[in-house]
């Protein structure tokens, strides 16, 4: 299938999507989140690691409806969420959103009610390891969508813009519950306020991102985690990445507890298995993600 703003691909176990408005900087427009909607739900729609019986994660997304199963569906293991041309995501295109709507002032909450909030959470809930490729800027809510991937790593080029307070605003679309988990609430009120911006060398040693690398080795770096977790024990990462979400609700107890279920029901997995006899017999797991 194909998509308008976006390039949808599943081979090999990998999920490909590439925001794909380069003369826009692949800035936000209705489109793109109908694209959005649509790939990602392919993508979690049969994922390999089935759905836990009474987990609830910390973000809930009773309010994301995944698409229907497609015939040519590839199941994939993770999914890498890049941007084509010289930017990541530049954010809401504001043509799109601009102040006054018919002489009114235009609801801003609209727009993020229906389109941000389900994009966010459908991927900190999706079962597979989401890898963001920051090949250049990303700013506003294109910020936020680098940080709601799992592992964020950027070229030394890249920056990371927060203009909410240039325009008046506050940040959104999750900024606000990323960055002060990320960088510590004294950076993040200071970056937002000040409408700052953080080059990618930056970010990775304040801990908002996984890694930066040279422009030039930033697509095998990306290729490389793609293909490792591509032969992952997939549900086990799932999980992994839905239990650290929870820690932030949690008291310590709650947390172990959490923790001691989720290892019972991984220890009836075939990779589970796979891994301990792996271990056992001093040779590589083949993991099948079941």
């Amino acid at each position: 299938m194909s998509y308008q703003t976006i390039l949808f691909s599943n081979e090999g176990g990998i999920a490909r999507i590439t925001l794909n408005r380069p003369e826009r900087l692949n800035a936000f427009s209705e489109q793109m989140h109908e694209d959005l909607r649509d790939a990602i739900g392919r993508v979690r729609a049969d994922a390999p690691a089935a759905k836990t019986a009474d987990f609830v994660p910390a973000a809930k997304t009773a309010d994301f409806v995944p698409a229907a199963k497609t015939a040519d569906f590839v199941p994939a293991r993770v999914l890498v969420l890049s941007g084509a041309g010289r930017g990541f995501c530049a954010g809401q295109d504001l043509s799109e959103r601009k102040p006054v709507v018919n002489g009114e002032p235009r609801d801003l909450s609209t727009t993020l009610e229906r389109n941000y909030k389900p994009l966010i959470l459908s991927l900190r809930t999706l079962d597979l390891p989401v890898i963001g490729v920051v090949n250049g800027v990303a700013a506003g809510a294109g910020v936020s969508l680098a940080l709601a991937c799992d592992i964020v790593i950027a070229a030394k080029s890249a920056s990371f813009i927060l203009a909410f307070a240039k325009l008046g605003l506050v940040p959104d679309a999750g900024l606000t519950y990323f960055l002060p988990r990320l960088i510590g609430p004294g950076r993040a009120r200071a970056v937002s306020m000040l409408g700052e911006r953080i080059g990618a060398e930056q970010a990775a040693q304040w801990g908002m991102i996984w890694r930066c690398v040279e422009d030039g080795d930033l697509s095998a770096e990306a290729d490389k985690l793609a293909q490792h977790f591509a032969q992952a024990p997939t549900r086990g990462v799932a999980l992994t990445k839905q239990v650290i979400d929870a820690s932030f609700d949690n008291g310590l107890g709650a947390q172990i507890s959490l923790e001691a279920k989720l290892q019972a029901e991984l220890g009836r997995t075939n990779d589970y298995k796979e891994g301990v006899a792996a271990f056992l017999e001093k040779r590589m797991a083949k993991f099948t993600g079941s």
